[in-house]
């Protein structure tokens, strides 16, 4: 009798609970995950990541027939889609929120774009959590998304060989998965084992494509701070840091301007976030936009290694000499060519020095 009430008491506010605890979810992520590497934010993943895997593992059995004589039938079509479901959003929330710290809006927007459909799709997806391969198909990209940072924050390193590790251990993960679920209901896989076979295979073969196009972000790693400055000087464990100030709106709607007096040189320094015990090579690529071929010419490549632990990023800057007036864009990148940040900004010739202003870091 409970069991039937809150059915029907979910049915009739299902419409209004969902966008609120959506709303909710999503501002609670925002403002709670706050490191990538912290043990609360891994811990709350891997508790989204079980219980979606629980309730993927309980909606077969029940509908395998087991468990029929201990969970009512209405709590069961109520409570399991729920769990998942909340499970699902939270790790697309968490996800959409790591992953749009991490790297160039207008280089991986189409992957932030996937996870944002993923987000505000879950609530619709709600009829489609009954079916087994839509269960292995979103479990699977939510494993994939989470092992794409997990691995290379256990293993201290980023690159190739540390994706395809993590590609590698999220096909065996979700094998024995698989396997798990075929000794619970092995009937629904003599249905299903073709379709799976291709979704899983698919969203791998995604995920690899995105990759090596440079489309996924380079997460964990994250831009804290980028700018174009006058000068730069270390000073033991801070940075002195000279610059033109601009009034606050100047920056959203006009890229900076960098009023150049004789042939001094051009600073750009930036903070990129990375886990503790992360060492990875960065670089700071330098072009200039010609207008005859209206296209970006690359300039500079100059490397450095940042190390990772310090909250606020570990801080690093470049110099260049007999830089031209015009648009100039320095991109922040990994070894391959993933952009952390960018960027743009115009040099004009000056008869003098500009007003600076000096900040320390």
């Amino acid at each position: 009798m409970f069991s039937k009430k809150l059915k029907d008491l979910y049915g009739l506010y299902e419409r209004r609970i969902s966008p609120i605890a959506f709303i909710f979810g999503f501002l609670w992520d925002n403002f709670t995950l706050v490191r990538i590497d912290l043990l609360y934010d891994n811990i709350v993943l891997l508790f989204h990541l079980t219980v979606a895997c629980s309730a993927i593992i309980l909606t077969n059995a029940y509908d395998a027939g087991r468990f029929r004589n201990k969970i009512p039938q209405e709590t069961a079509e109520v409570l399991l889609p729920f769990l998942m479901q909340f499970s699902f959003g939270g790790l697309f929330s968490a996800f959409f929120v790591f992953y749009s710290r991490s790297g160039s809006l207008l280089t991986s927007w189409p992957f932030l774009l996937f996870i944002a459909i993923l987000l505000l799709g879950n609530e619709r997806f709600h009829n489609r959590y009954f079916r087994l391969t839509f269960h292995l198909s979103v479990f699977f990209v939510v494993l994939f998304s989470y092992l794409i940072f997990a691995i290379p924050i256990i293993l201290g390193a980023m690159g190739t060989k540390i994706f395809l590790l993590s590609g590698g251990a999220g096909i065996a993960l979700i094998t024995i998965f698989i396997f798990l679920l075929w000794r619970v209901t092995p009937q629904r896989f003599l249905c299903s084992w073709k379709m799976i076979l291709i979704s899983i295979g698919g969203i791998y073969l995604a995920f690899n494509i995105l990759y090596f196009t440079n489309v996924i972000p380079p997460i964990p790693l994250a831009m804290k701070e980028l700018g174009v400055y006058h000068s730069v000087a270390k000073n033991d464990s801070t940075y002195s840091l000279q610059y033109e100030p601009a009034r606050w709106f100047e920056s959203f709607i006009s890229n900076p301007v960098f009023h150049r007096a004789g042939s001094v040189p051009v600073f750009v320094y930036g903070a990129v976030f990375a886990p503790t015990r992360l060492t990875s090579n960065i670089f700071h690529r330098w072009s200039y936009y010609d207008e005859k071929l209206t296209a970006w010419v690359e300039t500079d490549r100059l490397p450095f290694q940042i190390v990772g632990g310090r909250s606020e990023g570990y801080r690093g800057y470049t110099m260049k000499y007999g830089v031209s007036t015009g648009m100039w864009r320095v991109d922040v990148i990994t070894e391959q060519e993933q952009i952390i940040g960018r960027i743009t900004f115009t040099i004009v010739q000056a008869d003098s020095t500009p007003n600076l202003q000096t900040d320390i870091r």
